[in-house]
């Protein structure tokens, strides 16, 4: 039992009925999770306010009900009155769990791109120094040996200090989390003091109906980061960094190409080779040594730089470093899947316009016979990122291979149209093959000597959602399904 006085300590607050001098044995704001003698949190959400089933939650068994607006309840039920009940879930919760973040070190990483595989790349570097991360992001949260798929980028904030306090418990010392741009909007990160703070570039993106209104305030929700974290860590070379960071509270380190960064990036090379595509580069300022990766292109020199940026504050050597970002893979981020000698096919998250061009950019440098591009765009969210996303193909890739992703509650054949809408502005070839299965089977037949195939859009996802539910379909399995059907297993 908790009193609630004690979880409402860090809040301003209007005690309506009732007193918080009374003890609560859960925190609750699921209407479908009340129990009895829960704190109930009242949330306005996109489709259901659960102002309108205080009376129901109190009747269920809630004993304090935190509002934003009054609600009528039975008599003897304690209300409290707060500005945001969101930004008051997250610091009730935060103390339901007993502030774990305070027991561990909390990296935060926000952007439009590049989040999970820098993520992915700081934590396999703490782990090979023997440090123990855990990590909450787009594919999964890591605690101790358990993988838990992920629904959200950044969970609702109950989820994360309960993850908080899981891996506090299971010896973690540190946690890299992404940080959306949602999360930030909808306070699922407040009342956490981030150690470090790491904005990686921005472009609009997530922006339309239920997610923001536009550009100007996808960036401050960005910019919020930099308000709670002890330090900064940014992309230098990003149109839009100075603007993330007016008015930060923390101290400021720099990364990027430009000379003027804090840590720096010189003379970088593209390395091919058959069943490789990389790059090195050496690193000097804050620290000096060469560096190679076994990912291609400058995106991939940006996260393995901002790695390094992180992990020096852990001193962890370089050599350490190295090692570890050898070895880090990230599913569903240039993950090369084997099934020819002649070309190269692999999977990749890339599913708006600049994740796209960035993505396609680099591989042209590495100069493949062709350049194929298969994707598609989810249903029930912004056109023009469709309208974009067809541009960039049909200007970039030597042949467009339009399928479908997630079409929602949209026809699929829609989708596909307006995807055309923009590939017709260029001189781009294509074809569309709506089921996504026969799209990657078209690819691998037709595949060329020398040709580089890029599955994008899916990455790590493992399901495809059409009407409001989600069917299995990995492109792992669908590969290994055509392979077999050709009669020409995988090669290991």
């Amino acid at each position: 039992m908790r009193a609630a006085r004690e979880l409402l300590k860090e809040l301003e607050y209007e005690v309506l009925s009732g007193s918080v001098d009374i003890n609560v044995n859960d925190l609750v704001y699921n209407t479908a999770k009340v129990t009895k003698e829960c704190l109930f949190v009242c949330i306005k959400g996109m489709a259901f306010d659960s102002h309108e089933a205080a009376a129901k939650a109190a009747g269920a068994g809630a004993v304090v009900i935190v509002a934003e607006r009054p609600v009528e309840v039975p008599e003897g039920i304690t209300v409290v009155l707060v500005k945001d009940t969101r930004y008051a879930l997250a610091l009730i919760s935060a103390a339901y769990f007993h502030y774990p973040a305070r027991r561990l070190k909390v990296i935060g990483i926000t952007g439009t791109k590049g989040k999970t595989t820098t993520a992915f790349m700081i934590r396999s570097i703490l782990e090979h120094a023997g440090i123990s991360t855990g990590l909450i992001g787009t594919i999964e949260t890591i605690i101790g040996d358990r993988h838990i798929p992920a629904d959200n980028t950044t969970p609702e904030s109950y989820a994360i200090q309960e993850d908080f306090a899981q891996m506090a418990a299971a010896g973690c010392k540190v946690v890299v989390m992404e940080v959306s741009s949602q999360g930030l909007k909808l306070h699922r990160t407040a009342g956490i003091l981030f150690d470090i703070g790491i904005f990686t570039n921005l472009a609009p993106d997530h922006i339309g109906p239920g997610e923001h209104e536009s550009f100007e305030e996808y960036l401050a929700c960005k910019s919020r980061l930099f308000r709670q974290s002890r330090i900064g860590i940014a992309n230098i070379d990003d149109t839009y960094c100075m603007e993330v960071l007016k008015d930060h509270t923390c101290e400021l380190e720099t990364y990027g190409f430009s000379g003027k960064a804090d840590l720096r990036a010189s003379e970088m090379k593209l390395i091919s080779r058959p069943g490789y595509l990389g790059a090195s580069y050496q690193v000097s300022g804050l620290a000096d040594f060469p560096v190679e990766i076994d990912l291609p292109g400058k995106f991939s020199v940006y996260n393995s730089l901002v790695a390094i940026a992180v992990c020096r504050h852990f001193g962890i050597s370089g050599e350490d470093m190295l090692e570890a970002l050898k070895e880090a893979k990230t599913k569903g981020r240039i993950e090369k899947i084997r099934v020819s000698d002649d070309f190269t096919l692999m999977i990749d998250y890339a599913h708006n316009a600049m994740s796209l061009e960035s993505l396609l950019t680099t591989l042209k440098e590495y100069g493949p016979k062709r350049l194929v591009c298969l994707f598609g765009c989810g249903g029930n969210r912004s056109r023009r990122r469709r309208f974009e996303m067809g541009e960039v193909s049909g200007r970039l890739a030597d042949l467009t291979v339009i399928t479908s992703d997630n079409p929602r509650f949209e026809e699929p054949q829609a989708i596909i149209d307006d995807i055309k809408t923009g590939i017709e502005k260029t001189d781009g070839d294509y074809v569309e093959i709506i089921d996504r299965k026969e799209a990657i089977r078209y690819v691998i037949e037709h595949g060329r000597p020398g040709d580089v195939i890029v599955l994008a859009g899916k990455g790590h996802e493992d399901y495809q959602e059409i009407r409001g539910v989600k069917y299995p379909m990995d492109e792992r399995v669908l590969i290994q399904e055509v392979m077999e059907e050709l009669n020409q297993p995988e090669i290991p």
